[in-house]
């Protein structure tokens, strides 16, 4: 479970900087519906917010030790 979330993470965290750029106009892909729009440089935020939450839960989960 720890791998999964840490990989799901990871996965949001960086489609949320991809976002986040194009919403602000720093990355500028061709054809690209999301450049320039503010609400995808928002969405971009939470995802990422999103993304590290899920990690920093992954990491400081502790395993149970059987008896």
């Amino acid at each position: 479970m720890r791998i999964v979330l840490t990989i799901g993470g990871v996965i949001l965290t960086c489609l949320g900087v991809i976002w986040f750029l194009q919403g602000i106009n720093v990355l500028q892909t061709p054809g690209s519906f999301m450049v320039g729009q503010t609400q995808w440089a928002v969405y971009g935020c939470v995802a990422a917010g999103v993304g590290l939450t899920l990690i920093v839960v992954a990491t400081r989960r502790r395993r149970r030790v059987l008896p």
